[in-house]
């Protein structure tokens, strides 16, 4: 039992600090990393993404708007924990359906608030990406490190399999246009209805699915999803989105899809010392010379030196806070990804041209 309500949080190198306890009364162990956005903290908890990482949030205050049942991204918080400033357990919205802990509590997601966030995140940038464990039931730092000693590094850890969809399942708009194949390897809902709001049929795919079991149901195009972990360890995605774009259709990769994509091309990945995380990422269009801003979260890039030694692949887009790959396309094929999350939600809407992009791909391809 905890009486005093207070709990704590100590990362990998030591770092120690003592707030209130939220959410689920537990312990809860992942990768930290914070994101910067300024609202749409539900689905950035529901995003299936950040399975596995304790998660930060810059803004001061959380859960003032409670939540949502038409905003979430999965159906349930796929956060491993949650750290912030100010948290409210009250809400104002009136179209509300539950308070934002009532929502981590009944995910069994733990948390911790009233702590200098400013400091925490400072020092993640400073020193980049580690474990943490967050406890409300274990207060002693010793115990604490023997459980973090235990935690697997993020790097080489496969997590889309405990996400992805177990049965394919179909989504389709009133009047179908298209069919479209999509591969779950953690998608965010949104994608979904972007797909949907264009005409498409999706039938999702679980990640085991074969190349041959997509070519049998001839789709008119394949959407890659996003996803958490290690791209690099899922050497049997790799294989099948290779096998994918030998099928010769349009292909549209997002996040994780888009690395998958591009280690199948015999490109490489790289875990970030810090990874993209929020909603105002500005990222340079390098076909149209046009700047859109973004919303992001991933923390491992495709490799730059990968794609200097492949004559195949062509970067689009690039972020402009440093420089990484963005977005790219294969030479000769309808066949192109973005690192980061053009259906937002939460975030702008200026990447949605890309849902419009593989639609046209998909109409040239039908012609």
């Amino acid at each position: 039992m905890n009486p005093s309500n207070t709990a704590v949080l100590l990362l990998e190198d030591g770092t120690f600090f003592k707030g209130t306890a939220i959410g689920k009364t537990g312990t809860t162990t992942g990768e930290i990393a914070f994101n910067t956005g300024m609202t749409g903290y539900q689905e950035v908890f529901t995003d299936p993404s950040y399975l596995g990482q304790i998660l930060i949030m810059t803004t001061s205050h959380i859960g003032n708007y409670g939540s949502h049942k038409d905003e979430n991204e999965s159906d349930k918080v796929m956060i491993s924990g949650l750290v912030t400033k100010k948290f409210s357990n009250t809400h104002s919205r009136i179209s509300s359906n539950e308070s934002i802990n009532d929502k981590l509590v009944s995910s069994s997601c733990v948390g911790i608030a009233d702590i200098d966030t400013r400091a925490l995140v400072r020092h993640i940038r400073n020193k980049g990406a580690m474990n943490a464990v967050i406890s409300s039931e274990i207060l002693e730092i010793d115990e604490l490190k023997a459980i973090l000693k235990e935690v697997p590094s993020m790097e080489g850890l496969e997590l889309s399999s405990r996400v992805s969809t177990r049965e394919k399942y179909v989504v389709a708009p009133e009047n179908i246009l298209y069919r479209v194949a999509l591969v779950d390897f953690g998608v965010k809902q949104n994608i979904i209805r972007c797909l949907v709001d264009r005409g498409c049929e999706v039938t999702v795919f679980p990640m085991n699915v074969t190349s041959g079991e997509i070519k049998a149901f001839n789709p008119d195009g394949i959407m890659l999803s996003n996803g958490p972990g290690d791209p690099a360890s899922m050497k049997d995605s790799i294989k099948l989105v290779g096998e994918l774009v030998a099928l010769n259709l349009p292909i549209f990769g997002i996040c994780l899809g888009h690395q998958l994509l591009g280690l199948s091309m015999n490109l490489e990945t790289v875990k970030m010392f810090n990874g993209h995380r929020g909603i105002n990422h500005p990222v340079l269009n390098l076909v149209t010379g046009k700047c859109e801003i973004t919303s992001q979260n991933h923390g491992f890039v495709i490799s730059e030196e990968s794609v200097k030694n492949n004559e195949e692949i062509e970067v689009t887009h690039r972020h402009l806070n440093d420089n990484t790959i963005a977005g790219m396309r294969i030479k000769n094929r309808s066949v192109f990804s973005v690192q980061y999350h053009p259906e937002a939600s939460a975030g702008p809407h200026d990447s949605r041209y890309l849902f419009d992009q593989f639609i046209e791909n998909i109409k040239s391809k039908s012609l």
